[in-house]
């Protein structure tokens, strides 16, 4: 062990100086001492280092220095192999100004954006009236008393999981993103708020740190995010599905207000009513128009019709049958009379006779008969036997 620690140390004093940029998780003065221990922490990640500078180094650079304090340091790496720690060694230590806070937050928040984490496509819907609540905010804070108390004021029956956690300071980050997992993991949750009060940039600057906000585009569960006031605007915002100017403002978008809603269900209904009530008078009022036809309100009268439509054709075809009768009847008797006057007993009714041979056959010609042929007369009324004489 000896010989690794050994190692290790000799590796890690070769190393050079190097700058540091972290947030002071704890500062450590002794009286009268000349030494001074730090804690800086790496927001983004769960990470820690022991920093040792001397006091003057301290005053110089960050006379103000508290905890929570973004600062960038001048160090250089040291083991120390008894105890198998590292730690940092600082001769140079520089408070970050707001403005070199604002910067980097403007870079940060361009990195994001370029990553499609503040994408509108990709915000989920709040739920109309959810379940059960996850709040994530400071203990016994404002905040957690106004989402709270205006939640239940719109909608007594909520629910609520609380999960408190410190809302600024080296402690911060870690703890929010760990109430996430919980509360994310949960199936009886269906949204979760993150929630506190207003304050200065460097308060709220645990709500712009990339870690939290990758969590809390990783979540299931849709996210708002309430923090500070409607001038605030940490990176979270943009991550979030929904982003609420307050607390108060959180608890209104979350949470449906019963009074609203039963007023709102009641105009429903009285509208509801008067379509069903203006269908059934309109269909009333065209029932009314059918029976009152007359094919409806008299029915007999289309029969009636139609029995007058009948006997006129009736009595159409009647005349047009003896007309047609009459014509046939004419045209036979002036048949009947041609037939007559050209018949050959209209001829013998004339005192005309017809002369036949005894074999039938007519005689038209003298020629055709032979003196002592026996003839045959006949008359119109009888006929007569006869003998050629010559």
């Amino acid at each position: 062990m000896r010989v690794v620690s050994q190692k290790v140390g000799a590796w890690i004093a070769k190393l050079g100086w190097v700058w540091v940029d972290g947030q002071v998780a704890q500062i450590s003065r002794r009286p009268g001492a000349s030494t001074v221990f730090l804690t800086l922490r790496d927001p983004s990640a769960d990470l820690s280092l022991t920093v040792t500078t001397n006091r003057d180094v301290l005053d110089a650079g960050a006379p103000e220095l508290r905890e929570g304090a973004r600062v960038v340091l001048h160090a250089k790496p040291e083991f120390y192999a008894a105890r198998g720690t590292l730690s940092l060694r600082a001769d140079e230590i520089r408070q970050v100004g707001l403005g070199e806070l604002l910067a980097r937050l403007e870079k940060l928040k361009k990195l994001l954006a370029a990553e499609g984490l503040f994408d509108r496509a990709r915000k989920r819907r709040l739920p109309f009236l959810p379940g059960r609540i996850g709040l994530i905010t400071g203990r016994a804070s404002a905040a957690e008393r106004d989402v709270l108390t205006n939640a239940r004021r719109r909608w007594p029956a909520v629910e609520f999981r609380t999960v408190n956690v410190a809302v600024q300071g080296p402690s911060a980050v870690p703890q929010i993103v760990d109430a996430l997992k919980v509360l994310d993991a949960d199936p009886s949750i269906d949204v979760i708020i993150i929630a506190r009060g207003g304050g200065g940039i460097e308060d709220l600057l645990p709500f712009s740190d990339e870690a939290l906000c990758r969590a809390v585009f990783g979540c299931r569960t849709p996210v708002v995010s309430a923090i500070g006031h409607e001038t605030d605007a940490p990176l979270i915002d943009y991550v979030a599905d929904v982003r609420a100017s307050t607390p108060t403002d959180a608890a209104k978008r979350v949470v449906p207000d019963l009074t609203e809603e039963v007023r709102l269900i009641g105009q429903a209904r009285h509208r509801l009513e008067r379509a069903v009530r203006n269908l059934v008078d309109r269909e009333t009022h065209r029932l009314d128009g059918l029976r009152s036809r007359p094919v409806l309100a008299r029915p007999q009268v289309m029969v009636e019709h139609r029995a007058t439509e009948l006997a006129a054709l009736r009595q159409r075809a009647g005349r047009c049958l003896e007309h047609r009768l009459a014509a046939a009847d004419d045209d036979l008797r002036h048949t009947l009379a041609r037939l007559r006057a050209l018949s050959p007993a209209a001829t013998l009714d004339r005192g005309y006779a017809i002369v036949q041979r005894a074999d039938g056959h007519v005689v038209r010609a003298a020629a055709d008969v032979a003196k002592g042929d026996p003839l045959r007369v006949r008359l119109a009324d009888g006929e007569l036997a006869a003998t050629v004489d010559g």
